[in-house]
């Protein structure tokens, strides 16, 4: 159950103002808020006001002032959360690099320099279920099919 609203009006009406924006940025950048975000957001918000200021830093694009683009920042989240073995980071992020341009070919070679610096298991508990998973996205843009129902 998504409770951030309920919990949002209790961090008072400046944090709720900017817990909003921050909320709203998870949502332009990965089109949904990851669960461990709302856990965040509904029992630490001042955590998640200070750990989002530097993501924020982080995510900017080079027309904002960053250095890197966008697709690449989503990459290497990617990548971190595969050497962590995190598959629910790891696909977070893969969807939005794949929105950005990202193509399985590229993942999968990133998925190899993994491998090669920290060993088989990154492929073997992560990897290539990460891969699975970008695969079936490029099939279902490639058929038209962005998985709703008519």
């Amino acid at each position: 159950m998504n409770t951030v609203n309920t919990k949002i009006n209790k961090a008072g009406d400046q944090n709720n103002h900017e817990l909003q924006t921050v909320l709203g940025d998870y949502m332009s950048t990965l089109g949904n808020i990851p669960e461990p975000i709302r856990a965040m957001a509904d029992y630490a918000p001042e955590a998640l006001l200070g750990y989002s200021r530097t993501r924020r830093y982080i995510m900017k694009s080079p027309a904002q002032g960053g250095a890197l683009d966008v697709r690449t920042k989503e990459l290497i989240y990617v990548l971190l959360d595969v050497v962590e073995g995190n598959l629910d980071g790891a696909k977070n992020h893969a969807n939005a690099a794949v929105r950005e341009g990202l193509t399985l070919a590229q993942l999968t070679e990133g998925c190899m320099q993994v491998m090669a610096v920290c060993g088989i298991e990154t492929w073997g508990q992560t990897g290539w279920k990460l891969c699975d998973y970008v695969a079936e996205l490029e099939r279902k843009q490639r058929s038209g099919d962005n998985g709703t129902k008519a």
